[in-house]
């Protein structure tokens, strides 16, 4: 009860910009009681699910990331996932002054809205689509594909092709062994 308490005092105290830091580490830097579990579970970075932070759909594993740089990025850091997994996380800035932590994914488990637009893209030579979770209909991210290609393609051919790819919002993502950390058995079912 004290630590609910605790938690509550801290969020108030550092207001909206820095729970937005603290989420984007807990994405990153779970507790070692985190660890533990999933390594227990079998489990590893690499395949460790990535999940839609507002309603837990799966969206990507931790083998999907793919790392694809930009020149226009404001800032580029390397964060570590759990098992030393390293990730490169990327700061972008919209024409509204939005700025937004991506990491790069070679697929993903989301909603692409075609047609794709040549303005403003944060990769030279991609055109990009809004990208969004399949079943809550969250904003994740973004897909990237050629310049040169059709404004509207299939999902299937996003897909197959080795050129195409997604940035996802850092905080609007969970890990599933995190997540799976938060959850608590309640007390009448302790033994």
């Amino acid at each position: 009860m004290s630590s609910r308490r605790s938690l509550r005092l801290l969020v108030k105290q550092l207001g909206p910009f820095m729970v937005h830091c603290f989420a984007v580490s807990l994405l990153f830097h779970p507790a070692d009681a985190c660890a533990a579990a999933a390594e227990e579970a079998g489990g590893s970075s690499t395949d460790t699910m990535i999940l839609c932070r507002a309603c837990g759909h799966e969206v990507a594993v931790g083998t999907d990331i793919h790392f694809v740089p930009s020149r226009l990025a404001l800032s580029s850091r390397n964060d570590t996932l759990v098992g030393g997994r390293r990730v490169n996380v990327q700061l972008f800035e919209n024409p509204h002054g939005h700025r937004f932590e991506v990491i790069t994914f070679r697929k993903a488990d989301v909603s692409q809205h075609w047609p794709a637009d040549k303005h403003f893209s944060w990769f030279p030579g991609f055109s990009w689509t809004v990208a969004t979770c399949p079943r809550c209909k969250t904003h994740l991210g973004w897909a990237f594909q050629p310049s040169e290609w059709p404004d509207t393609i299939t999902k299937t051919k996003f897909e197959e092709s080795a050129h195409t790819f997604l940035a996802l919002i850092t905080h609007r993502l969970l890990r599933e062994d995190f997540a799976s950390s938060l959850l608590m058995t309640p007390q009448s079912f302790r033994s």
